[in-house]
């Protein structure tokens, strides 16, 4: 193997993203549908003022759903981002209008043990940036009240141009020196047939699905607007001391994000796969 030196240094770690709430929230509407869509496949809990936590809760936008979904709640969002939780204590923190609570705290999905009994767990689309997630769904079922719901959405698309272009970039001579390795790996996201089985061995009647949504987005360059706000993060965040070199990694990406999705005459079309499930675990007789 080489040794680093200053020409070639070694290839960077993974990289921990720094989270843009505002950027992130550009395509909100289109972000949050996937998880009402999940939450009606969620059936209610039997007690009168459930106990729900929110897995990557991000900037709270969507943990709000669930309060109006369970008005009498006590919700708690978690996350890693300083950034993120910030805009969620500003905006969404506090009692709701039924008679329960939302409040946020940090936690790492990678470790988080429930301490207390839920309802309901959720999480939507971060469960690709937990290496491991599968081995930690032992704990948060026996989390769960009997009866109760653990579910989960996640982008099942790594495979889709805007993540194949862009991890081929950062494998150029220019890029791997700084980039190589930085990106969520290939394998981040499982199987349906994976998560169906893990989920029921546990001891769940599991409903898992995926859905791949058309999303025509307005405006010049709006994928790379969208991938600003979630899978380039890694990139950004390596580049962020060195303006030029991310500015040129963004015009290099930009172009080739304009070939894999040309603009038509109603806005460009962002085909994006996602991957649902809902693990309702088995009530005591």
């Amino acid at each position: 193997m080489t040794e680093p030196t200053a020409e070639h240094p070694a290839p960077a770690a993974p990289a921990t993203p720094v989270w843009d709430p505002a950027q992130y929230l550009r395509h909100a509407d289109h972000r949050a549908r996937p998880f009402t869509e999940l939450l009606a496949r969620v059936p209610d809990p039997a007690a009168p003022a459930p106990r729900v936590a929110d897995l990557g809760c991000g900037p709270g936008n969507v943990t709000a759903l669930l309060a109006a979904r369970w008005p009498a709640a006590h919700i708690t969002g978690y996350d890693t981002s300083t950034e993120m939780l910030d805009r969620a204590h500003t905006e969404y923190e506090g009692p709701t209008p039924g008679g329960g609570r939302l409040d946020f705290a940090a936690a790492d999905a990678r470790v988080w043990t429930p301490d207390e009994t839920y309802d309901v767990i959720v999480s939507n689309a971060a469960l690709q940036w937990v290496p491991g997630h599968l081995d930690r769904f032992a704990d948060w079922v026996s989390a769960l009240a009997p009866g109760g719901t653990l579910a989960f959405q996640v982008p099942d698309n790594i495979d889709a141009p805007l993540h194949v272009l862009l991890r081929d970039l950062t494998e150029t001579p220019r890029w791997a020196p700084r980039l190589a390795g930085v990106l969520r790996r290939a394998d981040s996201i499982h199987t349906p047939e994976v998560y169906l089985d893990r989920l029921a061995r546990l001891g769940c009647a599991a409903d898992v699905w995926q859905t791949t949504y058309l999303h025509v987005l307005p405006g010049k360059d709006p994928v790379l607007d969208w991938v600003k706000g979630s899978g380039l993060r890694p990139v950004l965040t390596t580049l962020a001391d060195d303006p030029e070199a991310r500015d040129a990694f963004l015009t290099d990406y930009r172009a080739r994000l304009r070939e894999a999705y040309p603009t038509t005459p109603y806005g460009t079309v962002l085909p994006f796969r996602r991957l649902f499930a809902a693990a309702v675990k088995e009530a005591r007789r």
